[in-house]
């Protein structure tokens, strides 16, 4: 059930005349406050504030539709896991997996986030706005994600398709065992895994890169940007025939 001193609803006496419901999340467990948040998208709510989030795990997971979530603080592992349509603003940190397999939608992390940032997206956009860890967009198969700092090692790991953004640099084998879609750099690449080469952006590549930079806050200049991408389009083990990228 609903803790009712957990929650502020639109035009409560605690909130008078606001149209942004809040959830206090200090002493509910995960289970709860993600349950609180799909019946109040079923009831109609557009703008959900969660305070006191205390890096809890799993926040948002599996959340479906039109709805704004602000998190006042850190999140944990798995946050918007699964999730499909909503805007999801993450004041600080995530832990690992941020967007982990996000259909459709908006991750933002104001902060730092870990390992595995959209690992397998099929659709939507993830903003870092500082660095990510390791594996960043690993197995993604479409979507975008944009890193304002640096990402670690393996990013793009078996990346299946989307893009990718990264304005710091890149860590040890960057692009291991890409299949397809792209990574943009702005910085240094300290190396790069199998199946990975870095080629000069074109013409297209640059308005995209205009357009999606300034579209989300960041400097819009595309100067010093490369790409990452496949050697081969259908990348193997062994001497199976592959068809060049």
């Amino acid at each position: 059930m609903w803790k009712c001193c957990s929650v502020v609803c639109a035009g409560d006496s605690k909130n008078p005349g606001s149209d942004v419901m809040e959830i206090d999340c200090r002493d509910l467990s995960v289970r709860e406050i993600n349950r609180m948040l799909k019946e109040a998208v079923r009831n109609g709510e557009r703008k959900i504030v969660l305070k006191n989030p205390g890096a809890k795990h799993y926040i948002a997971a599996g959340l479906v539709g039109e709805v704004e979530v602000e998190i006042k603080g850190s999140v944990g592992f798995f946050v918007a896991t699964m999730a499909h349509q909503p805007r999801i603003i993450v004041e600080k940190n995530a832990g690992w997996f941020a967007g982990d397999n996000m259909t459709n939608g908006y991750l933002e992390i104001r902060g730092n986030a870990g390992d595995g940032v959209g690992q397998g997206i099929y659709g939507g956009v993830i903003v870092v706005r500082g660095d990510a860890g390791a594996r960043t967009g690993e197995i993604m198969k479409n979507g975008t994600i944009i890193i304002g700092g640096d990402s670690d090692f393996m990013t793009g790991l078996y990346m299946m398709g989307g893009r990718m953004v990264v304005l710091g640099n890149l860590r040890s084998m960057a692009g291991e065992s890409i299949v397809r879609g792209v990574i943009y750099v702005k910085g240094e690449v300290e190396s790069l895994g199998k199946n990975a080469k870095i080629v000069e952006i074109d013409e297209k590549d640059e308005e995209w890169l205009k357009d999606v930079l300034k579209k989300y806050n960041f400097n819009s200049s595309t100067s010093s940007f490369r790409k990452i991408i496949p050697i081969r389009k259908r990348f193997v083990y062994g001497s199976a025939p592959s068809e060049e990228g």
